[in-house]
């Protein structure tokens, strides 16, 4: 039955653009995100000594759920992780239906979930989003961490 009802809103939403832009004014996705990381939070446990291969590992892999054939590394150092990734995105298919630019809605709707949930992997992981490197623009996202020493 919940399944039923999550398909209907889907389609409703999927019709009206007045109502995903209302959605997108009071930044409902933005909010849904800051739940979602804070469940993952709250029912997975982290390494102690948190590697920046854990990072990728837990942030990419296990919370995003992005797929390791969706997401290439670029750069992994121990301090350092850079990614490209390619999978399919419910911010990049939000913004296309809005019609507005996806630097644009990514930044409103996900950085700061994103920071979050990093934030509360290890305080001293920066998340940087290369708006230069995103899609429909570029054909993957590019993402930085940095872990501040």
């Amino acid at each position: 039955m919940v399944e039923y009802l999550r398909e209907k809103i889907k389609k409703l939403l999927s019709k009206s653009k007045l109502i995903l832009n209302i959605m997108y004014h009071l930044r409902v996705g933005e909010i849904l995100f800051y739940f979602s990381a804070l469940h993952w939070h709250l029912t997975h446990s982290k390494p102690r000594e948190l590697s920046m291969e854990d990072v990728y590992r837990l942030f990419y892999l296990d919370f995003l759920d992005v797929g390791e054939e969706n997401c290439e590394i670029i750069e992994l150092t121990e301090n350092k992780l850079v990614t490209r990734c390619r999978n399919p995105c419910p911010i990049l298919e939000y913004a296309i239906q809005l019609g507005r630019d996806t630097r644009e809605v990514c930044k409103y709707l996900s950085e700061g979930p994103c920071k979050y949930f990093l934030r509360k992997l290890d305080k001293r992981l920066v998340f940087k989003r290369n708006y230069d490197h995103i899609r429909p623009h570029k054909n993957s996202c590019e993402e930085t961490i940095i872990r501040n020493t």
